[in-house]
């Protein structure tokens, strides 16, 4: 075949130096060259089940073999993945990609090797191709059929219902249940064909690349995600099955898992013939042996396992790959092998840089065809869209676009590819989408190294709408975070999230990112938008009649979560005891049913108030408090039900904690798009709304004189609706403190008793520890009785562990800058321990100062010191002196979170305590309450900062966050911008705006400008982002609620 090329390597495609040896790091080596001579002929099965010959040199490394897939395929981030085949005893082992392939696979032509994924991240939104997310997402298909994939019915009926809206597109019933009978996803399928259908319905309108993101999304919070089981028994005899992911060893009973190994907590890995052994770095805390030993079947099996244990060590650990060991001059003992190729922090940073093509692939069993955008666009991690992609009209299809490598694949010269099936090849050239085949927009990118979110548009724009359904629609919609768009406080499921630290000075990646909003998807709407804007009236009273219609419409939406979305699982399921439904469901449904005609009112006379019917020049129709006082009236009819939702509240709670199915179930639902608060928030809304009311009256009151023909009805319900304040204003702020202590509960680990009455939690926020080692990032929680520090570990399960607490009673507090010569730093010292810590600014500092000082002197006359309620660590008993030295903990001990036989639940990884993390802020529980008091809906236009037009967008914000909707009738948000640490301003005239009523958003690299439709409105979305973006000092803010009763 002549002369062989030298074809690009995975090396050489992440932008490795040309002379980079076996290792693509080193320097001084020589590339070997590739072997030429005769070649042989290799079958790959691909992930699609499709096969195809690969001929390579019969002295070819491994490496060749898979770099020639790779290319085939046009993938960049081919280092996820691996060939695996059965050796000539039949056990499955991986491709050694140093090794000549002759000396693996005995019988080329009798063997067919399987490329699957290999490393499987802890966060999906790490893979920033959307060919490398199809890929993931057929073998995550695999493994359901294959049943090594283990999980929950409703699961995997969420699972198999993303697989067939990939497959098949968007719901029809009989095509849907014609597809599942003749693909069999999983085993006993039939029994789950109903619910799949059902899942399926609430995804119209979703692409086949979003269908993978929200399928890796559910997939990666299962405990048997990216698991391969090898049979092996402890010291006893006892059958057990290891496994290794990228935290470390696993251990399983059948598919229970049952302990883990992190990485941090190994010292050394090790087999001797068919023992497996783990010695552990010394605890004293740990009642492990410091090695542990493990039987195998055979010593090839054991060998096999530690290779791939040294792989993923080597993969998600080092920041590049390990040098190779100098040969020994007489003899060698032990194993020469090593870990070939890229570590996934080269990975990230190569993609990060941007120095590749992305390129046109097809899906084989999908009906829709995929196209990756060929604009060279640099991708950034996390800020790449799961959506399809499509060319420009303007692209040229017909041009096959060149490899990652820049060459492009040449038959006869390197490596030859036939396929041996007749169906679609995995990367056809000059394949154009059929003419329905759904659009979206171009990325728009956003720096990761921000640790920013990004809003993420994921309505297909040739589709019409789907149909929303009317208020007995009760179809649960599966929800997804981080970064899909849900959260307690976050983004949605796109999203979302949590990427592991590769090396404890690399920065972990923020669960607030996610798909961009893109403003190119929409219609533009300026000058239209304008004319329309100005037939509408300019009166205040009219844009204070508005906010209550828009803020009641979110409101109902609110309720539907329980009324109809909660109530219609609860009915599916029998995890909910009778009680528990009787109080939670009547007492919710006629407030429903009130505020659906109540918004109808408003709706008829801001009608009027417009001149939209001629029933205006009839009669006075310019006001508002007539219709308020009507209803505010019939509300005092309700004030039974309204004092029944804190003890719906406390049942709930108390339901949870005392049953582990409710707990499972309460925890799926708020995993779903339209529970995109914590479960326990909606409860509350009935309580909260009535403050708005009063909120309105007062500023309706304020703007009419006393002549005016609407202030007597306005007076007369504000007084009204400030006696039914007044009345539970005990009971909210009650109700209020006992839903975010439940809600920190969640975040929480290492911790039994958080919840105990008379517990009041005051302030929550990232604080960096002085410890032997430095500064150390710690998130702190204050509470009237005790302070805890805890730090993010790298739990699947994003939670907080906590490593101390200090009582508050005794404890005193000093500036002590001069002391350390640290900025803004304060000493703590308690009766058994002291910490040195230090905020981000000076008004962080004086806020934590002002707030621990009052929980101090809130303590000193309480009865006495804190109850101990660190769940699974001893009692600290350093001293004052030793305890800064002492507390060395480092990132990584931080991971193993959990001991052997707790379970990690899925828990979303963007709530509050996550946005202060990242931010490097703090929240306060008297800043809660004031996002309580300014909640706000409405329609604005928003525009990026390189972007030409303005995008018409429905905004709630509530929780510290806007929420990002494409109209008021949709019943979940695309996506969310958390807004703690951004700054709020006006246009400079260099940014030629030239629009009136437009604020700007921004937070380091990050812009968006919102425009709104009047001054009234421009003044109250700045008054209540302000509130998010700077919470003021706790004495200006307790001034500021003097004004009110609540």
């Amino acid at each position: 075949m002549g002369e062989i090329e030298q074809r690009p390597t995975p090396g050489s495609r992440l932008g490795a130096t040309e002379n980079s040896g076996i290792s693509t790091l080193e320097h001084g080596q020589k590339p070997p060259p590739t072997p030429s001579g005769k070649l042989m002929s290799i079958k790959i099965q691909m992930l699609d089940d499709t096969q195809e010959a690969f001929e390579v040199p019969q002295r070819a490394p491994g490496k060749v073999l898979l770099d020639a897939v790779c290319n085939h395929l046009n993938l960049v981030e081919g280092d996820y993945f691996g060939l695996e085949f059965p050796d000539h005893k039949k056990i499955t082992v991986w491709l050694d990609l140093l090794k000549p392939i002759v000396k693996q696979i005995r019988r080329p032509k009798h063997v067919v090797v399987k490329f699957v994924v290999k490393f499987f991240p802890p966060d999906h939104t790490q893979l920033q191709e959307e060919l490398t997310r199809y890929l993931f997402a057929l073998q995550v298909k695999q493994d359901l059929a294959r049943g090594r994939l283990t999980c929950n019915d409703t699961s995997a009926a969420l699972l198999i219902s993303h697989i067939v809206q990939s497959e098949i597109g968007d719901f029809d019933e009989a095509l849907d249940r014609e597809h599942l009978a003749k693909n069999k996803y999983i085993p006993q399928q039939d029994a789950l064909e109903d619910k799949i259908v059902e899942f399926h319905h609430n995804h119209i309108g979703q692409t086949p690349a979003e269908s993978d993101f929200q399928l890796l999304e559910i997939a990666r919070r299962l405990e048997m995600y990216g698991i391969r089981l090898h049979p092996a028994k402890d010291r006893e005899g006892t059958k057990i099955n290891l496994a290794v992911a990228n935290t470390g060893i696993l251990v399983f009973q059948g598919f229970t898992k049952i302990n883990a190994f992190n990485w941090a907590k190994v010292r050394k890995l090790s087999f001797k013939r068919k023992r497996f052994l783990i010695k552990l770095r010394p605890d004293a805390n740990s009642s492990y042996q410091d090695t542990l030993e493990f039987l195998m079947a055979s010593r090839d099996f054991c060998k096999s396992f530690w290779k791939i244990c040294v792989e993923h060590h080597a993969f998600f650990r080092l920041f590049e790959e390990p040098k190779p060991k100098p040969k020994p001059v007489l003899f060698s003992r032990g194993s020469s092998f090593r870990f070939s190729g890229r570590t996934q922090k080269q990975v990230l940073d190569y993609v990060k840089e941007g120095g590749h093509k992305k390129v046109q692939f097809e899906r084989k069993h999908s009906k829709i065809h995929s196209i990756r955008s060929l604009a060279m666009q640099p991708a950034e991690p996390n800020s790449e869209v799961p959506k399809q992609s499509q060319q420009s009209a303007s692209l040229t299809f017909g041009e096959r676009a060149e490899s990652p490598g820049g060459q492009r694949c040449q038959p006869g010269k390197d490596v030859n590819v036939s396929t041996e099936e007749s169906g679609p090849r995995p990367s056809p050239a000059g394949k154009r989408s059929p003419p329905g085949s759904k659009q979206a927009d171009r990325a728009t990118t956003a720096p990761a190294e921000d640790e920013e979110e990004a809003i993420a548009d994921r309505t297909p724009q040739s589709k019409p709408q789907a149909p929303q359904p009317s208020t007995g629609s009760l179809t649960g919609s599966p929800h997804l975070s981080e970064l899909s768009v849900n959260s307690q406080g976050g983004a949605a499921p796109a999203s979302v999230t949590l990427s592991p630290n590769l090396s404890p000075d690399t920065k972990q990646a923020s669960p607030l990112v996610s798909p961009l909003l893109n403003d190119q998807a929409c219609p533009r709407t300026d000058d239209e938008e304008e004319g329309r804007r100005k037939r509408f009236p300019t009166d205040k009273a009219y844009f204070i009649a508005k906010e209550v219609s828009t803020t009641e419409r979110t409101y109902l939406k609110d309720l539907e979560v329980i009324t109809s979305w909660f109530q219609s699982s609860v009915s599916k399921e029998d995890s909910m005891p009778e009680a528990l439904k009787t109080l939670i469901f009547p007492n919710f449904e006629p407030l429903h049913k009130f505020h659906t005609n109540f918004l109808k009112e408003i709706e008829q006379r801001l009608a009027l108030w417009e001149g939209r019917s001629n029933a205006h020049i009839r009669g006075d129709y310019q006001r508002i408090g007539d219709v308020m006082l009507k209803n505010i009236q019939g509300m005092k009819h309700l004030a039974a039900h309204l004092w029944k939702h804190s003890e719906a509240l406390e049942a709930l709670e108390n339901g949870i904690r005392s049953s582990r199915k409710l707990e499972s179930f309460c925890r799926d639902f708020e995993l779903q798009k339209v529970c995109y608060l914590p479960l326990n928030t909606f409860l509350l809304r009935p309580l909260q709304r009535l403050m708005h009311y009063k909120q309105v009256l007062e500023r309706l009151c304020k703007h009419h004189p006393p002549s005016h023909g609407d202030f007597r009805d306005c007076r007369a319900a504000l007084a009204e609706i400030t006696e039914m304040v007044a009345q539970l204003h005990s009971t909210m702020i009650k109700m209020e403190n006992f839903q975010k202590l439940h809600e920190l509960k969640k975040d929480l680990i290492g911790i039994d008793n958080l919840v105990i009455p008379g517990r009041e939690f005051i302030r929550l926020g990232s604080l960096s520890k002085l410890s032997g080692k430095g500064l150390q990032q710690r998130m702190f929680f204050l509470f009237n009785d005790v302070l805890l520090y805890t730090s993010r570990g790298l739990t699947a399960s994003n939670q907080f562990k906590v490593h101390g607490q200090l009582p508050l009673y005794g404890m005193t507090m000093e500036e002590s800058e001069d002391e350390w010569g640290v900025p803004h730093c304060l000493t703590l010292r308690g009766q058994r321990q002291s910490i040195v810590v230090a905020a981000s600014s000076r008004s962080e500092m004086d806020k934590w100062m002002e707030d621990i000082q009052m929980a101090i002197d809130l303590a000193e006359k309480s009865s006495g010191p804190t109850p101990e309620f660190l769940a699974s660590s001893p009692p600290d008993s350093k001293s004052p002196e030793e305890a800064t030295a002492a507390d060395q903990e480092s990132e990584d001990d931080l991971s193993a979170s959990r001991t052997s036989l707790e379970r990690q639940a899925p828990h979303r990884g963007n709530t509050m305590v996550h946005v202060c993390w990242h931010r490097n802020t703090s929240v306060s529980m008297v800043d809660f309450s004031i996002a309580v008091e300014n909640q706000l809906s409405g329609n604005l236009l928003r525009k990026f900062k390189n972007s030409n037009g303005w995008q018409k967008l429905w905004v709630v914000f509530t929780n510290f966050c806007l929420f990002f909707y494409k109209s008021h009738q949709d019943n979940h948000p695309l996506a969310s911008l958390p807004l703690l640490g951004y700054s709020l301003t006006i246009p400079s005239e260099s940014e030629n705006i030239h629009k009136d009523h437009v604020f700007k958003l921004h937070f380091k690299s990050h812009v968006y400008y919102f425009r709104a439709e009047s001054e009234y409105t421009f003044e109250r979305w700045m008054e209540v982002i302000r509130s998010a973006t700077s919470s003021a000092s706790r004495a200006h803010i307790l001034s500021h609620k003097e004004s009110h009763v609540y």
